[in-house]
């Protein structure tokens, strides 16, 4: 018998079924991970072992008892840090120390604190105030806060997935090391295959439906290096098996409807009548950054944030940019599309200098930046009606309601942005972005708000309509997996201040592109290897010498 088990376990909100017919067993000690879309229940299953959600149906049972409400002996720890504001980190991890141990002294307790605080690394920051920490460190305070109550069983609901790639790892393998330490036993729910796949024991999925689908046994070597696993077949094989797996049972076919595109021209396009729309645009060089800066002036003086920035790039390519959190990325981007101005070098669009903002540069962001008021149909024709003055107004309707087909809004293009998911609301930006037929797409960490499996669709979706347009596209991400999957050349960046481009790596990976197939061919985990040995060279800032960019930077 588990030390908690769920029995013929339902749970309704109203007329809404959002766990149906559970049963589990979780093994003392184990580290048991789920895995699964937004939606299907993976909160709502945590608050029942947690005691802060009751069955609607069967029985939730800890050590052979009901569970009733909540109880020290199962420690949670949530995605939000819930943190007292107005204390320190040490007061914070107090409340816990106080309320678990009432009956030792002050200076007892107070090395209780301590201890908690520095099993986190945070011992540096012991008087700081939440507001005074970054993201990652207030998740450490939340960690030593639950550990503090010295439970029996870590409840971890998501506690990861609003920290930046580089934080996630670290946390992921500091709450390992706390598990492997105490062997306490650990449930967490999250939405990363990878992290699942080196933390877990067993490995769970949850369906759309709120039922439990199939369970992946993790028999990997402990302790599990993430460099190591790239060049693990069984690591690899797994990874597959569950990628393949969640694919399956959550990612329906979203592109949708036979809408024919319009034989119209953007305004900034030659017209259909001369010889095509594409006809006189430059092929090579399309896109030219030449020995670009950014300087922002500080009261310690000029601060570089990019030097020597330097790439050229074919019409039609699309390129990664990737790097550690402040590496510029973001800043090269907003220059190219003409939302931050030039320190000095140039940018040049098809043969012409980049100065200030125009519909032939689209930037879809990591927030849409929609008006919740309007319906998709209107958020998208707001930059068609300015971008084809000479259509009709039927023929710019096809225009929008062909991008948003492709995007899989079909069924929604009446909608009011207010009423969207995140995914959803980002998929209305990205049929905007394309629908004015740009010269350049510009993405700039487009799916970064959104849980890891909601971005394979989208990932998906954004090939799907890239293939039809052929625009050329940089898109700035810190997900090496995302990088690789769309892009022909990944470049990555060094750190900031100063940073400029360390490593262009050509991916020769045919076309057209899914995550299956890519997961599955021979030179896949190499490129994946390039990258993860470049952003592992400069993790925790570090400013190793930059390596002379090959020449295949000018795509000449």
């Amino acid at each position: 018998m588990g030390i908690l088990e769920f029995n013929s376990v339902s749970k309704s909100f109203g007329e809404e079924v959002v766990l149906h017919d559970i049963n589990l067993s979780v093994e003392e000690g184990e580290f048991l991970v789920f895995l699964g879309f937004s939606g299907t229940g993976k909160t709502t299953l945590i608050n029942l072992m947690a005691g802060l959600e009751g069955p609607s149906k069967g029985s939730v049972t800890y050590r052979g008892q009901p569970i009733t409400g909540p109880g020290p002996e199962r420690g949670v720890i949530f995605q939000n840090y819930s943190l007292m504001p107005w204390l320190t980190v040490g007061g914070n991890v107090r409340l816990a120390v106080d309320t678990m141990f009432p009956n030792l002294s002050k200076a007892e307790r107070s090395e209780k604190v301590a201890h908690y605080v520095k099993m986190v690394g945070l011992s540096h920051a012991i008087n700081r105030r939440p507001a005074e920490l970054s993201g990652g460190m207030r998740q450490r305070v939340n960690v030593a806060r639950a550990l503090a109550m010295d439970p029996e069983m870590l409840l971890l609901d998501e506690p990861l997935s609003a920290l930046d790639a580089l934080t996630r790892a670290n946390l992921a393998d500091e709450i390992e090391g706390i598990w492997d330490a105490d062997k306490k036993t650990c449930v967490l729910i999250t939405n990363d295959v990878d992290e699942a796949i080196l933390l877990a024991d067993r490995i769970i999925a949850l369906n759309p439906d709120g039922t439990l689908g199939q369970e992946f046994k993790v028999g990997l070597e402990r302790p599990r290096d993430r460099s190591a696993m790239n060049s693990d077949a069984a690591f690899k094989a797994l990874r597959v098996e569950v990628t393949q797996y969640l694919m399956d049972v959550g990612i329906a076919a979203k592109v949708e409807g036979g809408k024919a595109l319009p034989n119209v021209s953007p305004i900034h396009g030659v017209p259909a009548a001369v010889t095509g729309a594409t006809t006189g645009m430059a092929e090579e060089r399309f896109l030219d950054f030449s020995q670009l800066h950014k300087v922002y002036p500080t009261p310690k003086g000029p601060l570089t944030v990019v030097e020597d920035f330097d790439l050229k790039i074919n019409k039609g390519e699309f390129i990664s940019l990737i790097g550690h959190s402040g590496c510029g990325k973001s800043t090269v981007l907003t220059m190219a599309a003409g939302l931050n101005s030039i320190s000095k070098g140039a940018i040049k669009l098809d043969r012409k200098h980049v100065e200030g903002a125009d519909p032939e540069r689209a930037v879809v962001f990591q927030s849409p930046n929609l008006f919740p008021w309007l319906t998709a149909r209107e958020n998208c024709a707001i930059g068609v009606d300015k971008v084809y003055p000479k259509a009709s107004q039927a023929e710019r309707q096809d225009v929008v309601e062909y991008y948003l087909e492709r995007v899989g809004l079909a069924d929604s293009m009446d909608r009011p942005a207010a009423d969207m998911s995140n995914g959803m609301q980002q998929r209305v930006g990205i049929a905007r972005a394309f629908a004015l037929s740009p010269k350049l797409l510009l993405l700039d960490e487009p799916f970064g708000m959104l849980d890891s499996l909601t971005r394979w669709e989208l990932q998906e979706v954004l090939m799907e309509v890239w293939q039809r347009t052929k625009v050329t596209a940089i898109c700035v991400t810190h997900d090496v997996d995302e990088a690789i999957l769309l892009a022909d050349r990944v470049v990555m960046m060094t750190n900031g201040p100063q940073a400029t481009i360390g490593k262009i790596v050509d991916v020769d990976l045919p076309r057209p592109r899914t995550r299956k197939a890519l997961l599955q061919h021979p030179d896949y985990y190499t490129y994946r290897q390039d990258v993860l040995d470049f952003l592992e060279e400069y993790e925790h800032g570090a400013k190793p010498k930059a390596k002379t960019a090959p020449k295949a930077i000018a795509a000449e």
